[in-house]
This record gives C-alpha cells, sequence and structure tokens, in this order.
C-alpha cells in the first residue's frame, strides 16, 4: 500500500476510539494498533516513522478497524487481537516460566518438600531462583526441627522409622517417636523461620560450628559454615520482598530485557509483604522496538484476562497515557522507583529477565524448564548387570553439552540384582569421594539418571545420606519421561533441553555396557571348565546369552547358532552345565 492509499483509507475512517489492523493479501494481520482518533492515527502512517513501519504499510492491502465506545476498550480489544492472530509487526506475548516454591503440605502431619505445583490447601513460600541452595536450607531446616519429607504412601501404616530417622533428619511422627504437639511446635518454627524470623535456622547453625570448632572437628565445621553461607545468602534474597508485615497491597514488579530476537519480562508478585510468585514470559519483538514498547506490549497482554494488583513497578516508564489511565481507572498504581526497598525489588526482577536460556540454548533451556540455575556441568549415571553378575557402573561428564571423557569414571559394584540398590550404590561411591575431597573434578551442577522414579530416588537417598548437595533428575527410557522430585514432565520431541538430556542418558548407559562386558569377559565362569570352550568362544556365549544361567537355558538349536559352537560342543555345554 502506498501513501495515498493509506490516506485514502484513512478518510473514510471515524474520528472515534478504535483498534486498525493493517493485512497483506492473504487476509493476514500484519499489525494490530488502537487509536483514540482512528483517522488522524491511521493517516500519520502516510508519513512512517521507522523503516520496519514502511516495510510493513508496503506489504499491507488493507487497512481493517473496529470503533469502541472508550479509549480503554480500545487498549484491550488490540491486546486480545494481537494474541489472537500473533502480527509479525506487533510486540507479542509467547509463552511464560515458573520458578520453584517451598510448600508445608495441609496434612495433620505436614511435609515440607520443595515443588512448582503446590497441593492444594499447602503454606507456600518463595518462589526461588536458585533451587540448589533452597535445598540446601530444607535440609539444614530438618536437621533442626525433623519435618517429614517422605510421601503419604511412606509415611502410612509404617512399623519402624525411616532412614531419614536414622540420619537425623526426620522426628519420625509416622511411628510416634515425636507427639503431635511437639512436631506441630517445629512445624511453627519453620513457618517463622520463612516469614521471617530468620534466627530459628541460623542461631542453631551457628552454634553447632562453634561447637564442633572447639571440639578441633574442622571438616564437620567447615561444612556447616557452608551451610550457614547458603541459608544467609538464602536469606538475603528473600529479604529483598517487601518486608512490612503491615502491608497488605498485592504488587507486581516487572523487568524486561532482550534474549537475541526475543524479549522475557521477569514477574515478581508479592502479597502480604511477601513474595509469593515469580514467573518469566518470552515476547516476540520486531527489529528497531526497544524495552519501552516490551512493557507496553506486556501489561496489556497479560493484564487483559487476570486481576489487577494494587501497584504495578518497572524497570523503565511505558510511556503511554492510555495504558496509564486504564490501570488508573481500574485503582492499579503504575510507577518506576528510583531508590529504596522497590527499586530493590526491580533490580531482581532485572536480574531474573537477563537470566540466560532461550530455544536454541539447551542448558539455557534446561535451566529454564527445570527452574535451576544454569547447569554448566552435568554428570550421568547408569548401572549394566547380567541378573546381578558382574555390576558395574558408569559415570560420565559433560561441560558445557559436551562430552568429557577425561573426567568420565566407572566402578564394580557389589553382586546383586538390585537397581535401585546399585544406583544407590554408585551415587553413594561418587558423593563420598567429592564430600572428602579424593575426586579431582569439579562439582556438576546436575545429576542425570538412568531410570525412572524408584532409581532417582534411591540416587536421592545416597546424596542425602552423604550431605552432598547437588541436585538430581531422571530420565526413563520406554516413554522419555523427564523425573523430577517435583514431578514428571513429557517434553516434547524436539525439546533442546530433552535432546540434551537423551545424549548424556544414552553416553552413560553406552559407558556402562561396555564395561560391563568387559567385566563379564573377565570373570571365571563354569564355561571355563567345558573342553573345547576357550576364551574367545567363552566371549561369543555370554554376550549372545548374557550369563552362564542364560546359557544353561539354551536349547542345542540357540548354542549352535554361536559362532564356533558345533554340535559336539553343544551337547558337551549342556551336559557339563546341567
Amino acid at each position: 500500500m502506498d501513501t495515498d492509499g493509506v490516506r485514502t483509507r484513512a478518510a473514510d475512517l471515524p474520528r472515534e476510539p478504535g483498534i486498525y489492523q493493517f493485512e497483506d493479501t492473504d487476509e493476514r494481520v500484519l499489525y494490530v494498533g488502537k487509536a483514540v482518533d482512528l483517522r488522524d492515527r491511521v493517516r500519520s502512517y502516510a508519513d512512517p516513522r521507522s523503516d520496519r513501519i514502511a516495510a510493513m504499510v508496503e506489504r499491507a492491502r488493507t487497512i481493517d478497524f473496529s470503533v469502541t465506545d472508550t479509549e480503554t476498550q480500545a487498549l484491550l480489544l488490540e491486546a486480545n487481537l494481537i494474541k489472537r492472530h500473533r502480527p509479525p509487526y506487533n510486540v507479542r506475548l509467547k509463552d511464560d516460566k515458573s520458578y520453584p516454591l517451598v510448600q508445608l503440605t495441609d496434612h495433620a502431619v505436614p511435609r515440607i518438600e520443595v515443588t512448582r505445583d503446590p497441593a492444594e490447601g499447602a503454606t507456600v513460600y518463595g518462589p526461588f531462583t536458585d533451587k540448589g541452595r533452597v535445598e540446601v536450607v530444607l535440609k539444614a531446616l530438618r536437621e533442626i526441627y525433623g519435618l517429614r519429607g517422605c510421601s503419604d504412601h511412606k509415611y502410612r501404616n509404617r512399623d519402624r522409622p525411616c532412614l531419614d530417622y536414622e540420619m537425623g533428619i526426620c522426628s519420625a511422627p509416622c511411628t510416634g517417636e515425636i507427639s503431635a504437639a511437639d512436631y506441630g511446635e517445629d512445624v511453627e518454627n519453620v513457618e517463622r523461620f520463612f516469614e521471617g524470623e530468620t534466627g530459628v535456622l541460623t542461631d542453631p547453625l551457628r552454634r553447632a560450628m562453634e561447637g564442633a570448632a572447639a571440639e578441633q572437628a574442622f571438616e564437620r565445621a567447615a561444612n556447616l559454615r557452608d551451610k550457614l553461607d547458603a541459608v544467609e545468602a538464602f536469606v538475603g534474597e528473600s529479604d529483598t520482598a517487601v518486608s512490612d508485615a503491615s502491608a497488605r497491597a498485592t504488587t507486581d514488579v516487572l523487568g524486561a530485557a532482550f534474549e537475541g530476537e526475543t524479549a522475557v519480562v521477569a514477574r515478581l508478585h508479592a502479597e502480604g509483604g511477601k513474595l509469593v510468585e515469580r514467573d518469566r514470559h518470552t515476547l516476540a519483538v520486531p527489529d528497531g522496538e526497544g524495552t519501552d514498547a516490551v512493557y507496553r506490549a506486556f501489561i496489556p497482554q497479560y493484564y487483559a484476562e487476570r486481576e489487577f494488583p494494587d501497584r504495578i513497578l518497572c524497570a523503565e516508564d511505558p510511556a503511554d497515557a492510555d495504558i496509564e489511565a486504564w490501570l488508573a481507572a481500574e485503582g492499579v498504581d503504575l510507577r518506576v522507583p528510583g531508590a529504596g526497598r522497590e527499586a530493590t525489588l526491580v533490580d531482581l526482577a532485572l536480574k531474573n529477565a537477563r537470566r540466560r536460556g532461550g530455544a536454541d540454548d539447551e542448558l539455557g533451556a534446561l535451566a529454564d524448564a527445570l527452574g535451576i540455575d544454569r547447569p554448566d556441568r552435568i554428570e550421568g549415571f547408569d548401572v549394566s548387570h547380567a541378573q546381578g553378575r558382574a555390576v558395574v557402573g558408569s559415570n560420565v561428564s559433560f561441560v558445557d553439552t559436551k562430552a568429557e571423557k577425561a573426567d568420565y569414571r566407572r566402578k564394580k559394584l557389589s553382586e546383586r540384582n538390585d537397581d535401585y540398590a546399585n544406583m544407590r550404590e554408585l551415587v553413594r561411591w561418587r558423593a563420598t569421594r567429592a564430600v572428602e575431597g579424593r575426586d579431582d573434578r569439579p562439582d556438576p551442577d546436575l545429576l542425570v539418571i538412568d531410570g525412572g522414579d524408584g532409581q532417582l530416588g534411591a540416587a536421592r537417598d545416597a546424596l542425602t545420606e552423604v550431605g552432598w548437595d547437588v541436585p538430581a533428575i531422571a530420565l526413563a527410557k520406554d516413554e522419555e519421561l523427564v523425573v523430577t522430585p517435583d514431578g514428571v514432565y513429557d517434553w516434547p520431541d524436539d525439546a533442546p533441553q530433552l535432546h540434551l538430556l537423551q545424549r548424556i542418558r544414552d553416553e552413560a548407559h553406552r559407558f556402562a555396557v561396555q564395561y560391563h562386558q568387559t567385566v563379564r569377559d573377565e570373570v571365571s565362569t563354569a564355561l571355563d571348565e567345558v573342553p573345547g570352550i576357550g576364551p574367545e568362544t567363552r566371549k561369543r556365549l555370554l554376550r549372545r546369552f548374557g550369563s552362564v544361567e542364560g546359557v544353561r537355558s539354551a536349547s542345542l538349536t540357540e548354542l549352535r547358532t554361536v559362532d564356533g559352537i558345533g554340535e559336539r560342543t553343544a551337547e558337551t555345554i549342556r551336559t557339563r552345565l546341567n
């Protein structure tokens, strides 16, 4: 559409508020805008203010419009149409990610845990950006106050306390080792910590650290010091929330930043003086737009279908009188703080918005999907055996998504046909070496376990037992489900974070199977006593049937399918092994 075409079409439009749409020859919506005076606003496109707008006008073939009663209606209609048509020349909201929370469940004996999907009726704290730090704090709270972390299934009908009780991180209310009243007091202490009375945790930790140092138990003192540092850092993050207990206003804090060709808006939501929700929203942004345009697009698109907070704090002025008037009419105070606690909140929102990630960034996508810090170093674990014989474990390392083969490790494990116990032993071995300073590799940011919920539970039991604070997840083979302590994720087949986990899982499996075959071939077996069976033939038999028991169960026909096994040798094998 040329300049004359724009002016001609504008002359036909009314001088009323409403929205206008530039459309191409296929009736695809290229751009949606709002206007107080439709005729004047559309006429301004005859002299485009940027090359991008000039290109859009040139592509357009028609201009459609809708009249509204008020400017506010035009604003909301614009937001809805942008969501519906996703026009390429508008800044448009795409998706959002959530962060982990801490919940105390609504049970007679509450459970404490990290989650992204709180249970109905639970008391929820957070969200938090550093899941690893949160888990350190939860472990410290459980060591001091003994709150349970087990599932309802494990809690019910127990005859004796579980391993958590033996390790001193649970007071075992399940078997009456603590009274309901005393357990309730411990729950109240934990609530007081999350509500800002941090001394209920830092004071006992500091006393324990000083006591260990006085007894010259320096390793324990150092461990307690690290926990205290993590707790104080956690408290520092939490304190950036509005801490005035008398404040009852709801507040949304917005921070925007660019990630390549897209923009991210981080939203922090505070109620009653505490942060209760954080999320990240991705917006598609045409070339040439700045962060002010991101705020202008996000606010109406996000809040058009949601309940308003009492105030919105932005890192930058959206510079839109219609948005300001709309929010003011709804009783929302929009402002850009320059200093003080509100400015600190805005800085936190900006920090979250600038956190690395993106569809083409596997590590960033994984961090966003799991709600953790970017895991630059990841280790994978798998176990391989033949019906409990020649049991081995693999431990592979990936740095910046690439295999770091110099850091691969492998271990012979106890002979048993128990995948969970085998995984527990393997992870305990790695964790113990790390905690004792006997492993020359850096601590990883994430562990990936080959298996499902059972294997993950075994690995986490080992981590808790040793006190190695590293997050762990599992990847199940059959349906490629990602299992975490918070839940199960079924990511799309083309998700970049899933591809990364699959590579790590598959490499751990390959390395475990390779070592298992080597160990299995080295083990002395009953086949050594069979005449005519040399080392190479024995290897072929074990590879074909998996174990001596498998060879014993094979038919004569199956035995003869192995290279080097004729009819007479097959008969000899059957006679000697049975």
